[in-house]
């Protein structure tokens, strides 16, 4: 009983919204365990001492303290009240080399628990599109941990090569980056981005396309030190989507499959004849012609800013299920249409798209909505296990849920 107790007391912390007291977190152990009202209540003697206690209450207690010395949970201001700490919201169940594992699978695709260069370096298969957000290289580490600024460069490098390998004549590499790393001590951005960006053309041969901004409107203010305390920065609004390929004279992508609708006022323009006389701008850079702009056309490009919060529907009720299974969550997803836009423009229906830090499974869900086959790695099994979530409701999808994934302990 005690391992499964030490489960249930984790899990209870882990589905809190908030902090919890000692009373709080007996229910919802004895909840969870199926245990009954008198277990909680009973006394019994302990000890040479022969005290009366709870036996439950007291093992309850135990595993809390277990929590607390390996750095797991922490008391808060308010008296008796307990929550984990930033490493403890995960459950650092990570992949060990050279030990992948299915963990499920659909009919267009499959998530892998593993270290993704163990999948991807013995793969060979076409990839169309490689869609990734890579863990940053921040000075204090997310709990699922990250590389140091210093190797960087060589880690994503290094990820990317075996997928570089596989992909296709004029596909795609599609890689979100933090705006928001600095020097140490200072207001002045890190460089790691640009340099990263030789790297890649130079040691893959790869090409760069474009850098997307992703614009954020519900980004939380920072960089807090340089912009709301020393007052010398701006909040930043974006990240980067840096966008490679190998071949851009073949280049897959067609802006054709994400037109946007025309505005009302742009139609009636068109619809009203267009330009109504020739004009010359910017000291005769480029002109208008008289009856310019009169054909309607199937819809309007996309501009490469593109505006998309990141609290979207699908990844709060992911968050949602996976706090319910009394899984931790990543805490750092990028939105579900904003991955559908970008496998829209660089896919057609049947092309293999990839992620090899998949997080909360995004591009396999956007992938598996467009009909494209999807491989995705994610070496924390929690993330994994929650993202199963995402695919369940879909009946369609044939999921299939590996036993042995299910079944990994800590």
């Amino acid at each position: 009983m005690q391992m499964s107790l030490f489960n249930n007391v984790k899990s209870a912390y882990a589905k809190a919204d908030s902090a919890l007291s000692n009373s709080d977190l007996y229910q919802q152990v004895a909840k969870d365990a199926g245990l009954s009202a008198d277990m909680l209540s009973d006394t019994h003697p302990i000890g040479e001492s022969g005290a009366l206690h709870n036996k439950v209450r007291r093992e309850i207690r135990w595993h809390q303290q277990t929590l607390k010395h390996a750095g797991l949970l922490k008391r808060t201001d308010a008296r008796g009240q307990w929550e984990l700490t930033r490493q403890g919201k995960v459950s650092l169940r990570k992949a060990q080399p050279k030990a992948s594992m299915v963990a499920f699978s659909t009919k267009l695709g499959a998530a892998l628990w593993s270290l993704s260069q163990d999948v991807f370096d013995t793969i060979d298969t076409p990839i169309t599109l490689c869609l990734t957000s890579p863990p940053y290289p921040l000075r204090t580490p997310r709990a699922y941990g990250n590389p140091k600024l210093s190797d960087y460069i060589e880690f994503i490098v290094e990820s990317i090569r075996p997928i570089a390998k596989n992909l296709v004549a004029g596909g795609s590499i599609c890689l979100n980056l933090s705006n928001d790393i600095f020097e140490p001590g200072t207001p002045a951005r890190s460089l790691y981005r640009e340099k990263l960006v030789i790297a890649l053309a130079e040691e893959l041969e790869l090409w760069k396309i474009d850098e997307l901004i992703w614009a954020n409107p519900c980004k939380p203010p920072g960089p807090i030190q340089w912009a709301s305390k020393s007052r010398q920065q701006l909040n930043t609004g974006y990240e980067c989507i840096y966008w490679f390929t190998n071949s851009p004279e073949n280049l897959l992508s067609d802006n054709r499959r994400v037109l946007q609708p025309h505005s009302s006022s742009h139609l009636s323009y068109v619809r009203s004849g267009g330009a109504k006389s020739s004009r010359s701008h910017s000291d005769g850079a480029y002109s208008t012609r008289r009856g310019a702009y009169s054909v309607e056309t199937a819809g309007k490009i996309p501009r490469n800013v593109l505006l998309y919060p990141h609290n979207c529907p699908s990844q709060s009720q992911y968050k949602s299920d996976a706090r319910m299974m009394g899984l931790a969550v990543h805490g750092a997803p990028y939105p579900l249409q904003l991955a559908e836009f970008l496998i829209r423009l660089m896919t057609r229906e049947g092309d293999l798209v990839v992620d090899p830090f998949a997080g909360s499974l995004t591009t396999g869900v956007g992938a598996e909505n467009l009909g494209r086959r999807w491989l995705v790695t994610e070496c924390i099994w929690e993330y994994v296990m929650g993202g199963t979530t995402r695919f369940a409701k879909d009946s369609g999808a044939g999921l299939h849920i590996n036993p042995e994934f299910m079944q990994v302990t800590a």
